[in-house]
């Protein structure tokens, strides 16, 4: 008989990884990160055939998660977005000279 897997222990947290972001177990895959592509319009499927070494349960589960808390992942998103257009402003469109 096949043993079932503990959903609940799929996605894990813990401070010192990843800046304590919730992640796949095992893996240094973070939930955020399964979001972002999700949201690109990849399927479950494949965003488990890009990443390669995880599951599809795993990114069923990390898409639970992220439903479940929605409101968390979507501030760290924004979080992140705002740090990322400070850091081009910064620049100056450095990276648009010459165009």
């Amino acid at each position: 008989m096949v043993k079932a897997a503990d959903i609940g222990s799929l996605i894990i947290l813990t401070p010192d990884i990843r800046g304590g972001r919730a992640r796949i177990s095992g893996t240094g895959v973070t939930v955020r990160r399964i979001v972002e592509w999700y949201k690109l319009g990849l399927s479950p499927e494949e965003i488990a055939h890009e990443i390669g070494h995880i599951t599809l349960a795993q990114v069923f589960a990390a898409l639970a998660y992220y439903h479940a808390n929605r409101e968390e992942i979507e501030a760290d998103l924004a979080n992140e977005k705002d740090i990322a257009d400070q850091l081009e402003a910064a620049q100056g469109g450095a990276g648009h000279k010459g165009s």
